[in-house]
């Protein structure tokens, strides 16, 4: 018999897809995607169930359908895509506590399968050179999605110290890119003049959509457990991407930057949060090896690769003049603005 699987976040892209994906896989007999509200794409053979896992319900559910593995993908990066800032800490950590108190009660789950994301290491000048994972940030995440994911990991570790019998994998992922993909890094990609930090010069890493997926299912079908970083081979510099894009870009004064992810939003194409402008600032770098010798997986696509095909998407020089200084005049009017307004 194979195994029904739960996944959280279907109404999001990744989740989505992710949930229609797996439901292909000979070893698995069901899929059953949740979340608020109906996605808005094909859910392959999955089943959808409209439930929150802010609510106890969620209990009911997972063993109504003697859920075996549950995949949590739900975890929002930005407070545009959970509704603010208060709707995202409920839903991401109010909503993973209740999760996996409803799965330390069902007595049928022994597999759980986190996607965290390398946010939990921060960003900052005092970075390594290269995370592996049994470091820690170094300078401590106080509000945000870093925050959020970095109780989110606890909860879960805490869940597997109460049931030894599940077996636990966290993956950390990278910034997902790719040609399909919506997201607060490729809306930045896409802004018509790309905004970076005057004097810095980050090294990205990214993990392309369809390696983000492989990835999930991998990890949700094998028994391997732990906590892995998940990345492309490879980095580049922003500089280098921006080039590869063959689009313009403005350098900001330092005193800009607590106020660039507002100057970003402002522009309505993209959402930032503080620890994006601060990867933007300081880049990071995660060392993956664990994730070929132990998780057993190997990305399909480079960063660059990854970054190659995002852009491949993106149409050089499709933006005129005027829309140009539009955005430029948008970046510069609320920084400007952000400034004055802490003088």
């Amino acid at each position: 018999m194979g195994q029904v699987v739960l996944v959280t976040g279907v109404a999001g892209d990744l989740g989505r897809r992710f949930a229609a994906q797996l439901s292909k896989s000979p070893v698995v007999d069901r899929v059953i995607g949740i979340d608020t509200v109906p996605p808005r794409g094909d859910l392959g053979r999955a089943d959808f169930v409209r439930a929150d896992i802010r609510n106890p319900v969620i209990a009911k559910v997972i063993v109504r359908e003697r859920v075996d593995t549950v995949v949590h993908t739900s975890v929002a990066a930005t407070p545009a895509a959970s509704g603010g800032r208060t709707s995202m800490k409920e839903l991401n950590v109010i909503g993973t506590m209740q999760l996996l108190a409803a799965c330390q009660q069902a007595p049928d789950v022994r597999k759980l399968v986190l996607k965290s994301s390398a946010a939990v290491y921060g960003a900052s000048n005092r970075d390594p050179a290269m995370f592996t994972e049994g470091m820690n940030a170094k300078r401590l995440a106080t509000s945000g999605f870093a925050k959020d994911i970095t109780e989110v990991e606890s909860y879960t570790r805490g869940f597997g110290r109460r049931r030894p019998d599940v077996a636990v994998t966290t993956l950390r992922i990278a910034n997902v890119i790719g040609p399909r993909i919506t997201s607060a890094m490729t809306g930045y990609f896409r802004l018509p003049v790309i905004p970076t930090v005057l004097g810095f010069n980050p090294r990205l890493q990214f993990l392309h959509e369809q390696d983000a997926l492989d990835v999930l299912e991998h990890a949700t079908v094998t028994d391997v457990t732990g906590t892995f970083n998940v990345a492309g081979d490879g980095i580049l510099t922003l500089a280098q991407a921006v080039r590869r894009l063959g689009r313009p870009s403005l350098p900001l004064p330092g005193f800009a930057v607590p106020t660039f992810g507002s100057a970003i939003r402002q522009t309505r194409r993209a959402d930032f949060s503080p620890e994006q402008v601060a990867f933007l600032t300081f880049g990071r770098g995660l060392d993956t090896t664990r994730m070929r010798s132990m998780l057993g997986f190997e990305p399909s696509f480079t960063t660059a690769e990854a970054f190659a095909d995002f852009a491949s998407s993106v149409t050089p020089g499709i933006f005129g003049p005027e829309r140009v200084l539009a955005t430029e005049s948008a970046l510069v009017g609320a920084l400007t603005s952000g400034r004055g307004s802490r003088g």
